[in-house]
């Protein structure tokens, strides 16, 4: 071939195919050692969707919470106490709890159990203060008469006081009277202070009260002569 040849020959540009949208040169004009690389499909992407914050997300609805009903017990916790068991092998560890529990009407009672954690300890305490529930007798807010009750060493004295007087007594009497619903009274405690045998002391001298139509009266008897005139 000549040189003007050769230079047309150089200027044609090679046919082009459609093949399903993608152009394709042809084979013959394609050289041997090129690659033909496939055109890439477009995908259509739908509109990304704005994602809600986790917290809100994933968070069910909270059921509404249901107030706890008040007791109608008074209940108090007067001591917690470590004790411990030697066995053969180890030492068992366990906690005492001694409660009160009354209604604040005349009826009152204590518990004192044990147990390996302290809020089990507590709560079984309660579960036997409101099993041993005893009624004592009152006289409005007070009692109706003087009495000492005891338990081992320790004795407590309890006296009727006016109204207004208040409670005078240490935490455990204390705990007893509030629980029993006496609003005004003296108190003594002698010989012991152990909490455990207070308890059963004031216990001891609650139960022993006489009710108020019980009590005999004591009038003083007009024992007066009449006076005798003489002449």
């Amino acid at each position: 071939m000549s040189e003007d040849n050769l230079k047309k020959a150089a200027k044609i540009k090679p046919k082009a195919q459609e093949i399903d949208g993608v152009k394709v040169p042809e084979v013959a004009d394609v050289e041997p050692d090129a690659v033909v690389a496939p055109a890439e499909p477009t995908e259509t992407r739908e509109p990304t969707r704005e994602r809600e914050p986790r917290s809100q997300s994933r968070r069910r609805p909270s059921a509404p919470r249901r107030d706890a009903a008040p007791s109608e017990f008074v209940e108090k916790v007067i001591t917690i106490k470590r004790v411990t068991k030697v066995t053969k092998g180890n030492k068992r560890l366990n906690f005492s709890a001694l409660v009160v529990v009354g209604d604040g009407k005349g009826r009152v009672g204590y518990g004192l159990e044990k147990a390996g954690e302290v809020a089990l300890a507590i709560k079984k305490s309660l579960t036997a203060a409101k099993k041993r529930l005893v009624r004592i007798s009152l006289k409005g807010t007070t009692i109706p008469h003087e009495i000492i009750g005891t338990c081992g060493a320790a004795s407590v004295l309890l006296k009727p006081a006016a109204e207004g007087t208040g409670v005078i007594a240490a935490g455990p009497v204390r705990a007893v009277c509030d629980g029993a619903g006496i609003r005004n009274i003296l108190t003594k405690c002698h010989k012991s202070n152990n909490p455990i045998n207070v308890v059963k002391a004031t216990f001891d001298g609650l139960n022993r009260l006489k009710a108020v139509s019980n009590i005999p009266t004591t009038g003083k008897e007009d024992n007066a002569t009449p006076s005798v005139t003489g002449s």
